[in-house]
């Protein structure tokens, strides 16, 4: 399960484990602010610590695509 909010400056979406409770402990949200310029991801970490992580929107596009390539080496040429 997910959820989209559209705030002043930035889209947020936060993804809801909903694994089976039998196979497993249940992960904490995601929250993904997505801004103008960067996107910010954000987890509760094991030590109740929010664990954040930032990409530019050139890093965002490079995983993008890395999720749909083969294991290698790639550089994406900016256009």
């Amino acid at each position: 399960m997910f959820t989209i909010e559209h705030d002043f400056d930035a889209t947020v979406i936060t993804l809801i484990d909903e694994t089976d409770p039998n196979s497993g402990p249940l992960n904490e949200d995601v929250v993904i602010l997505s801004f103008d310029d960067r996107v910010i991801v954000e987890q509760i970490g094991p030590d109740d610590e929010l664990v954040r992580i930032t990409l530019s929107m050139h890093q965002l596009t490079e995983l993008r695509l890395a999720l749909n390539l083969p294991e290698g080496n790639y550089r994406i040429e900016r256009g």
